[in-house]
């Protein structure tokens, strides 16, 4: 038989082939789509959710109340309301916190303080903003530490080392670097935010880690203390 005879046979067995494909690739997609899922299901369990901490319900099912009790929390406050993006009427500094700003920070100090602060310090940054804030929080004046306001990647760690042992952590801070240690702590992108007066609960467990508890926005304070009768 001549090699002209042969070759319309190899070509169709050869096409055949090629549409089902080598043998050996079948294996290895699948072992990729494997892959592609366990990176998947990694990443997603790696990320820390922020649980709305707005009921009593919330404060106890957290461990807000345990851990506190324990003095094993942070709780990282925002400043109130600036005045220079604000149309309210402002408290007198134009880098300081609006009227309306201070009734919030009130209402998030009264929550604050009948969890109890006889065994929690208390700092703040020493922004105008934010020394406002503390002061209509408390009723008076509160230490402050430039490291509250340096609002990169060191600033998870400095909170962290001036945790003292049983002894609860109040900082007045910003936005920025309370976005800074929600990413340490692998809050997704679309969860890191944090409102004029919210306050973020982290607790320090005795192996030195830190995981978030939650977060309470302002107007939630009060509603709060009515309902818990704190």
């Amino acid at each position: 038989m001549s090699s002209s005879h042969l070759t319309p046979a190899l070509t169709a067995s050869t096409a055949t082939q090629r549409r089902r494909g080598a043998p050996w690739r079948q294996p290895l997609t699948g072992l990729g789509l494997l892959l592609a899922l366990v990176i998947l299901a990694l990443w997603w369990t790696s990320r820390t959710p922020i649980v709305d901490l707005g009921s009593d319900n919330q404060m106890h099912n957290s461990g807000v109340y345990s851990e506190w009790a324990k003095g094993a929390v942070i709780v990282l406050i925002r400043h109130a309301e600036r005045c220079d993006r604000s149309h309210n009427r402002c408290l007198g500094d134009p880098s300081g916190i609006t009227l309306e700003g201070s009734q919030a920070a009130s209402d998030v100090g009264n929550g604050i303080q009948r969890l109890g602060l006889n065994n929690a310090q208390v700092l703040s940054s020493p922004e105008v903003r934010t020394q406002q804030t503390a002061h209509f929080m408390f009723g008076k004046a509160i230490a402050s530490e430039d490291w509250l306001k340096q609002c990169d990647k060191g600033f998870a760690d400095a909170a962290f080392k001036h945790k003292r042992a049983d002894h609860n952590l109040v900082l007045v801070t910003h936005s920025g670097c309370i976005d800074h240690l929600e990413r340490q702590l692998n809050v997704p992108s679309g969860e890191r935010s944090s409102a004029y007066a919210s306050a973020l609960f982290v607790s320090m467990g005795s192996n030195g880690k830190a995981r978030i508890l939650g977060q309470m926005n302002a107007n939630e304070w009060r509603k709060l203390v009515a309902s818990a009768g704190m």
